[in-house]
């Protein structure tokens, strides 16, 4: 029996394509901020968006890759883009006890919509857009203390943000993406979803 809710329940059905729309596109164009700016639109190249902080095809390893690269070590770019839910942004500011978290205070590269649980989307998932634009899902964003301090300088009254927001957001960041097929994104894109696929054995 086919399940009325089935196109919205995102990463619970990774067998069936999902439509998102694309909220806010933004960029990050200052190398020593975070926050990101909203745009009408965006045109990507093989490494990104240009101008963002984020841009280039290889990047340096840090922290996070500290298990299997030296620091410093040039590596392959996984963290072109940073895409972030509504759904996700609002829960967070639930768990902070604030109006709204702005996906510019992440430093996103697009808020969507439509996918409640983003930060599940698995790695190897693509993201499609009207003008042939695709974006590969390079898996979850892990929170850390970098927005926490801008939102923490935003809600001077509020005590303990910084930490707060790293053990709120968990699960709740969004995902990373590079870019698989440059083009344009624009706000108010419908985009399709495509989970991975499913290869048969062959034996």
């Amino acid at each position: 029996m086919n399940d009325p809710n089935r196109r919205t329940l995102g990463a619970s059905v990774p067998n069936d394509r999902v439509e998102i729309v694309v909220e806010v596109v933004l960029s990050a164009p200052q190398p020593g901020s975070l926050v990101s700016i909203r745009l009408p639109s965006v045109r990507l190249n093989f490494g990104g968006i240009p101008g963002d902080r984020h841009h280039g095809l290889t990047m340096r390893s840090n922290s996070r890759d500290a298990k299997v690269y030296a620091r410093d070590t040039e590596i392959r770019n996984r963290r072109q883009l940073t895409i972030v839910s509504a759904e996700e942004c609002a829960d967070v500011a639930r768990r902070l006890r604030l109006d709204r978290i702005e996906p510019e205070w992440l430093g996103a590269n697009a808020l969507v919509s439509g996918y409640p649980h983003l930060s599940r989307m698995p790695a190897g998932t693509r993201i499609m857009f009207p003008s042939g634009a695709g974006l590969l899902c390079e898996g979850e964003n892990l929170p850390c203390r970098y927005p926490g301090e801008v939102i923490q300088e935003l809600h001077p009254g509020a005590r303990g943000l910084v930490r707060a927001f790293v053990r709120e957001a968990y699960g709740r960041r969004g995902v990373a993406a590079s870019v698989e097929r440059p083009g344009e994104i624009r706000a108010g894109d419908r985009a399709c979803v495509i989970p991975v696929p499913a290869y048969a054995t062959i034996t």
